[in-house]
């Protein structure tokens, strides 16, 4: 008998078919290494290479992204004993998360939101591959988490970020950016871990709905601080059309915005699952990646409503 609630098999059944059910399932249940991205702000890739090999740890590179390593013997705690944690020149962070700032591609002189930018791994690696020259405003509604972002970007000497402790629901529609994330609040469906026959985490069929209503207000709330013509990335870690297509299908064209193709020239080995929008990515879970939503949306015009 599966963990997994029947909500979310029917709902996956509805949306993949069995075959694709089972392959999720299964990725449900996969032990990923550690991973982690070099903070280019503080070291080079080869000098943490270096480093990590003189620490007697096996590590390998990610095709896609120099600053991205897959340590596969090695746990958690090991990482953050050694100075290059504790000094922030390395981050510990899911190669699926890593995905959204790298198709955003922040460039020096670029005023940046992230919407919800707690704990703070996307902030800094936009921060790092801009080579600390954009200007970036990370958005947290919990104070408590708030401070976790700050401290993650004073540790990882990410200049240039201001910290907004804020819904970002609620910044004033004065405000205009070039490029935005938003890795929205999401259910977690692409996360789900099942160790020894339990489910770690919680999911529930309100938190879903709940999810893609609050997805959908931040959406048209980033399309209203974009300046036309300027793109951002609406990205979530759920497989699930009810907070991912839907939400896009919904908001993006009585916003103002349209779906452009992300180039996926670099990523032709990532795991996929099929999306019902061309030109968006669906990364399925499994031995190196968690389930990920990714598309990248411009603003055309001026949406319904302003």
């Amino acid at each position: 008998m599966t963990p997994i609630p029947d909500f979310l098999i029917q709902a996956l059944r509805a949306q993949y078919g069995e075959a694709l059910v089972e392959k999720i399932l299964a990725g449900y249940t996969c032990a990923r290494p550690v991973t982690l991205r070099v903070n280019t702000l503080k070291a080079a890739p080869e000098e943490i290479q270096e480093k990590l090999t003189q620490a007697g740890l096996r590590w390998e590179r990610v095709a896609w992204s120099p600053e991205a390593l897959v340590l596969p013997d090695c746990r958690e705690s090991q990482l953050e004993a050694l100075p290059m944690y504790q000094q922030g020149e390395i981050y510990l962070q899911s190669l699926s998360s890593m995905l959204p700032p790298l198709f955003l591609q922040p460039q020096a002189g670029d005023n940046v939101l992230d919407m919800a930018a707690a704990p703070g791994g996307k902030t800094t690696q936009m921060a790092a591959l801009s080579e600390g020259k954009a200007m970036i405003t990370a958005c947290e509604k919990n104070a408590v988490r708030a401070e976790r972002l700050k401290f993650n970007i004073q540790r990882q000497g990410a200049g240039r970020v201001s910290v907004l402790v804020q819904d970002a629901r609620k910044l004033d529609d004065s405000f205009s950016f070039d490029k935005i994330l938003l890795d929205a609040p999401c259910s977690g469906s692409g996360t789900l871990t099942v160790r020894e026959g339990r489910l770690t985490g919680k999911i529930s069929r309100e938190l879903v709905d709940n999810s893609a209503r609050l997805q959908e207000a931040l959406l048209r709330k980033a399309l209203r601080l974009l300046k036309p013509g300027h793109e951002m990335i609406y990205s979530t870690c759920s497989v699930l059309q009810t907070e991912n297509e839907n939400v896009l299908r919904r908001a993006v064209g009585s916003a103002g915005g349209e779906v452009l193709p992300l180039d996926l020239s670099a990523f032709e080995d990532l795991p996929r699952l099929p999306s019902s929008i061309p030109g968006t990515l669906l990364v399925a879970p499994g031995a190196l990646f968690e389930g990920f939503f990714v598309a990248r949306i411009r603003r055309v015009r001026q949406g319904n409503g302003r």
